[in-house]
């Protein structure tokens, strides 16, 4: 019997996105944010869940995507990484999904530098492929560029 695994699926770019399931802590909508003066360009800010303070790391920028132009409000995917709550700004909230083991693939040869680093694989589903997100690099607080460039 194969194993399978359960995702919570984001979209950013029109891209299907997703991290394991056991790693979010919750999914919500827009919230206020306060900026935070001369921090990293991917974090957008902190937001205040119920009292616990979080950050909010922009996961357009971390992964090198272009910034949304459509005005929207981004959604918040709040996961847990090494560091504490984080959260991920992503553009739209999709389903959770269960793969199989057997539909997992190395990530596509297209991706390069630090972008390939934080994507673990790819599985394939229907119609589409679910990048899975590996939640402890995108927690980190440097650009993409910046880490390429070894800043």
């Amino acid at each position: 019997m194969a194993h399978s695994s359960q995702f919570c699926t984001f979209y950013l770019d029109k891209l299907l996105f997703g991290v394991e399931l056991k790693g979010v802590q919750e999914v919500i909508r827009s919230l206020e944010m306060t900026k935070v003066p001369l921090a990293p360009s991917v974090v957008s800010g902190l937001i205040n869940l119920r009292g616990q303070i979080v950050t909010a790391v922009d996961l357009r920028r971390r992964l090198g995507l272009p910034p949304d132009t459509s005005g929207a409000r981004p959604m918040n995917v709040v996961v847990r990484s090494e560091d504490g709550a984080v959260s991920l700004l992503v553009d739209e909230i999709g389903d959770v999904v269960e793969v199989e083991e057997d539909s997992f693939e190395s990530p596509p040869e297209t991706l390069r530098g630090s972008v390939r680093s934080m994507i673990l694989g790819v599985h394939k589903l229907k119609d589409r492929l679910l990048h899975v997100l590996d939640i402890e690099k995108a927690c980190q607080m440097t650009d993409a560029a910046d880490a390429a460039a070894g800043l």
